[in-house]
């Protein structure tokens, strides 16, 4: 049987980032396949091997040669998801791009859900995991980060985190001429797009392999959120400090009326340090985001490649 190929310029591209998901590629290319073949119009798919340290690449060497649809980019080391999106987004010949995980939590059956809803005349259509399978442990700096990034995006969405989107390819083009060292995908989506939905999809346990996403690197990425899309956080910090400034001389000024009046007392003395703690804290807490602004800036005036690529295969 003559193995069936990609044409030249396919209506549909779909990017999966992969690192260290063997269990799950066969099943993830078969289901995929599946659901795009039963579609009206050209497909591709490209997995982009983020530096994985299991039997992933040779797996996807596999299933190159059975299906031409398939392309492949391997890192030379791990750079993270966005980073192997990003590199997936350069190479995509669609005039649609979704994006899917490689772990099978997100069904590869709701890409065509997705690409229907864009026909809507939408740029951008999320995915919204509404009966999501995992612990609170996830959900609930999940949720945290949604409202955080919703705030300062400016686009109120339930799940940002949901990789199972889709995005016009002019949306794409405009992300790839950014030459950010990180970025958060679909914040930066939507910053380019005038037309914006989310809609329900589906999502399951983990059946293999392990989440790349914990509570640190839930918190890093939101400290990364905010420094990369808005100057918020620094406004809110020179706010709370001008604040936290007059309650301080207010306090200074009640302390000397009351040793005016009463004289010298030695009662508070642990009230005192008390505030003094909170007042730390916050100086602490101002120096960190700013530090957190330098740092970035610093990534970005070295002019570093985001990613090395080891090979490609088309």
């Amino acid at each position: 049987m003559e193995q069936q190929t990609a044409p030249d310029c396919p209506y549909l591209s779909v990017v999966i980032p992969v690192f260290n998901e063997e269990e799950n590629l066969a099943e993830l290319h078969a289901r995929l396949a599946t659901t795009l073949n039963a579609m009206s119009y050209a497909w591709e798919v490209i997995y982009v091997d983020d530096g994985s340290r299991d039997r992933s690449w040779k797996l996807l060497e596999g299933i190159q040669q059975a299906d031409g649809h398939v392309r492949l980019v391997r890192f030379n080391r791990n750079y993270g998801q966005h980073m192997a999106v990003f590199a997936g987004f350069e190479r995509v010949r669609g005039q649609v791009v979704a994006t899917l995980d490689a772990d099978l939590q997100n069904p590869p059956e709701d890409v065509p859900k997705l690409v229907a809803k864009l026909e809507e005349g939408y740029d951008v259509v999320g995915g919204w995991r509404q009966f999501r399978q995992d612990s609170w442990l996830r959900t609930f700096p999940s949720m945290i980060v949604n409202r955080i990034t919703s705030r300062v995006v400016g686009v109120d969405l339930k799940d940002y985190g949901c990789m199972l989107r889709a995005y016009r390819r002019e949306v794409v083009q405009a992300m790839n001429e950014c030459q950010e060292t990180s970025s958060f995908i679909p914040a930066l989506a939507n910053t380019y797009a005038s037309q914006v939905v989310e809609i329900p999809v589906g999502h399951a346990e983990r059946q293999g392999g392990r989440s790349k996403y914990g509570p640190l690197q839930l918190l890093r990425l939101q400290f990364d959120l905010m420094t990369g899309f808005s100057v918020l956080p620094i406004q809110f910090v020179s706010f709370v400090g001008s604040l936290v400034a007059l309650v301080g001389l207010a306090f200074g000024c009640f302390l000397f009326i009351r040793r005016l009046i009463v004289g010298p007392e030695v009662e508070g003395v642990f009230t005192l340090f008390a505030i003094l703690f909170v007042f730390v804290g916050l100086q602490i807490l101002g120096v960190g985001l700013i530090g957190e602004y330098v740092g970035r800036i610093y990534r970005e005036v070295r002019r570093r490649p985001r990613f090395v690529i080891r090979e490609t295969r088309d």
